[in-house]
């Protein structure tokens, strides 16, 4: 190997070198980003599974009313898994959500007349009625077969 030959291969290394062990940290940055990201995917369901959880079981011991219980489901359900909002065992919080998406509320609520609030009581109360069993069965449904186990953090 001649001089120059040997001059041009030095030169190539001490490009390619530098240049790889670039990559390399670029590499090592995008992976752990992509951990991260999965890690804050991972634990944003285990969150939402467990609001999920709490509102289900709060629902079925009454302890939040029927309408409110099944549009924080519903909203939560949607931003859980699309799969699941989708399932037709759940398909009653889609109904009672879009049953009260037009009523007002916080302070629009409070700043309606008497009898406008009685009239969309006595709307709510209907759609208790009709959709409780329901409601309760799906809630049950999540909670018991849908949801994953809460995680012990022991």
């Amino acid at each position: 190997m001649d001089t120059l030959s040997l001059g041009l291969l030095l030169a190539g290394l001490l490009i390619i070198l530098p240049l790889a062990l670039y990559a390399l940290f670029l590499w090592r940055r995008v992976w752990a980003r992509q951990r991260a990201i999965r890690e804050a995917e991972r634990a944003r369901r285990e969150r939402l599974g467990s609001d999920l959880r709490i509102l289900a079981g709060s629902l079925l011991d009454e302890q939040l009313p029927l309408i409110e219980g099944a549009i924080r489901i519903k909203v939560l359900i949607d931003n859980y898994d699309t799969a699941l909002s989708n399932n037709p065992r759940c398909q009653v919080f889609h109904q009672l959500f879009e049953a009260t998406a037009h009523v007002p509320t916080h302070a629009a609520w409070k700043a309606l007349e008497r009898n406008e609030r009685r009239h969309h009581e006595a709307r709510f109360m209907e759609l208790e009625l009709q959709h409780k069993a329901a409601a309760r069965a799906s809630a049950r449904w999540l909670l018991e077969e849908a949801l994953p186990p809460p995680a012990n953090d022991d």
